[in-house]
């Protein structure tokens, strides 16, 4: 016999690997130049020429044992300090090693913390549509319900009114993801401030801290001038999941970590809580080597030429089409209507036809995500199916 739960969960493919799985399969029969992938938020630029160097130098210099063997649990000291100072100088903030946990990415970090804010089975994590779809699991991996608040469609920010009625005493935190997966909108620093002063009244009124639960591996992705706001500055019950894995470009060497200011409440049992919940999800440690190469690269910026390129190229070339998107201030994802009121499916499965993998859906009812983080050549090879995908779709629904 094997678990009931996770046959369920189990059995459930995610929509986003599914379609990459799709895509490969598809490249072993017509050829990889033929398939224009947007899949996947898998960066196909590499990482900064900071990062390989520092590679190098720890595997030709560094003790290789100490290289390949375990950290402590929470991490290396000297990268927890490291991050903790590069924190210091952007933000104002006086912390320390004692205020970070390495993880193996922000999935993971994610999990953990899910984990520690379950206090039973009534326990309940909120997040705003549209959403991360991993975001279901990690709520099961901490036994707490999801509850989904429902998007704001006109500029993507948060529909207060929803979120207000939805948060009960059995709230426990709130994800915050910004620049947002799948929209590319930054929340602005207004919107924080009202989500701030909302779980303040709210935390007062139950009794007990309800968290913001920070996820935000595109904080560096930033095209414009707008401010990616430092959340803890507006509300200090927040706990910070973060990954390297698209800011430079790591995402499959798995490193990322979970942060507080020293103002959360309750900080030594929130930090303890984090530590347990960490062993419960195997985080033995972040890999060794890539935590000795962030301790190098704390404050290497990302490679963001060809991420500029696809976005200004993919905007300009659906506005000219016709169709409607989110405009992406920051990661690097177009988030667009399907055109005359299509299914969302319903397009995703036209635009196989081309090979152009799109992914449906993510919490908007008709709203696709191109994840732009393909190559040139791929971005630019799509703009023609797009547009038979938009005229092809005019014909049909006007035929229903």
């Amino acid at each position: 016999m094997v678990s009931p739960k996770f046959l369920v969960s189990g059995g459930k493919r995610s929509p986003i690997r599914e379609l990459s799985e799709y895509g490969a399969a598809q490249a072993a029969i017509v050829g990889r130049e033929n398939v224009y992938d947007f899949s996947l938020g898998n960066p196909s630029t590499p990482p900064p020429k900071e990062v390989e160097d520092a590679i190098i130098d720890i595997i030709q210099n560094d003790d290789p044992v100490e290289v390949h063997g375990y950290s402590s649990n929470m991490g290396l000291d000297s990268c927890r300090q490291a991050v903790a100072e590069s924190y210091n100088r952007r933000f104002g903030t006086e912390l320390d090693k004692k205020n970070f946990m390495m993880t193996t990415g922000a999935s993971t970090a994610l999990n953990v913390v899910s984990l520690a804010l379950n206090i039973d089975e009534q326990s309940e994590i909120m997040v705003i549509a549209p959403y991360f779809p991993g975001y279901t699991q990690a709520c099961d991996a901490g036994g707490n319900r999801m509850v989904v608040v429902p998007p704001d469609m006109d500029g993507f920010q948060i529909n207060f009114a929803e979120m207000e009625r939805l948060i009960n005493p059995h709230t426990q935190g709130v994800i915050i993801n910004s620049p947002n997966n799948p929209t590319g909108v930054i929340y602005s620093a207004e919107t924080i401030q009202r989500i701030g002063a909302l779980l303040e009244k709210k935390s007062r009124e139950y009794g007990h801290a309800i968290y913001i639960i920070c996820d935000e591996p595109y904080r560096e992705l930033v095209y414009t001038d707008a401010e990616v706001p430092y959340i803890p500055k507006y509300y200090r019950n927040t706990i910070i999941c973060y990954s390297y894995s698209k800011s430079l470009s790591l995402a499959g060497e798995r490193v990322g970590y979970i942060a507080t200011d020293n103002d959360i409440d309750d900080f030594d049992q929130v930090w303890i809580a984090l530590r347990g919940a960490a062993g419960i999800v195997a985080n033995v440690c972040a890999p060794t080597l890539f935590q000795k190469v962030v301790e190098r690269c704390v404050d290497v910026a990302p490679n963001m030429a060809d991420y500029v390129y696809n976005r200004n190229l993919l905007m300009d070339a659906f506005a000219k089409i016709g169709y409607e998107f989110a405009r992406p201030d920051g990661a690097f994802y177009l988030y667009f209507k399907a055109p005359f009121g299509m299914d969302a499916q319903e397009f995703s499965e036209l635009a196989k036809k081309y090979n152009v993998l799109i992914v449906p859906g993510f919490g908007c009812p008709g709203y696709l995500r191109l994840s732009y983080c393909a190559s040139r050549r791929s971005c630019e090879a799509c703009i023609p199916f797009m547009q038979k995908l938009y005229d092809e779709a005019r014909e049909i629904m006007a035929g229903k």
